[in-house]
């Protein structure tokens, strides 16, 4: 089975402490990045935390979950070479995985209910990546990264001149 990152915020805390039960009884192994209770707290650091774990190959994928899942896909997006869909349908959990090579499910907590959110999780990890087409597509993504990641080198290694 694989190794799973996992993190939310405080509105996701609930339905992360189901899906990491979920996840242990399937046999996977699960890698809680927090937060570890439903006091309120920021999202950004739960997620950056669980793409970078993808990233380094210490969880072949990640769980980002919220409110809405929005701003925790936005978080986990941010760390170089993750690919993280907001899936809150079973339609968008299979294309994020078949089409876009998708590497971190994000999911609102307040946008779905526990048993929808098991299918989505079931259907994203059971979806292998189709590639074909697709792969070239995923290549063009991760080019734009690059390069975007280069220009910020660039400005910042770059003096500032006054006019």
């Amino acid at each position: 089975m694989s190794r799973i990152a996992i993190g939310s915020d405080h509105a996701g805390f609930d339905l992360k402490a189901h899906l990491v039960g979920v996840l242990q009884g399937e046999g996977h192994d699960v890698l809680d990045l927090g937060t570890h209770s439903t006091e309120s707290c920021d999202y950004p650091p739960f997620c950056a935390a669980v793409g970078r774990a993808v990233r380094d190959g210490e969880a072949e994928f990640g769980i980002v979950l919220g409110g809405s899942g929005q701003g925790e896909q936005l978080a986990a997006n941010k760390v170089h070479g993750v690919r993280a869909a907001l899936c809150n349908d079973l339609y968008t959990a299979r294309m994020a995985r078949s089409h876009n090579d998708a590497n971190v499910l994000s999911i609102g907590g307040r946008v779905v209910g526990i048993g929808l959110a098991e299918e989505i999780l079931a259907t994203f990890l059971a979806t292998p990546f189709e590639g074909g087409r697709h792969a070239r597509r995923v290549e063009q993504i991760m080019a734009i990264e690059q390069e975007e990641s280069a220009r910020a080198a660039d400005r910042q290694s770059s003096p500032v001149t006054e006019s």
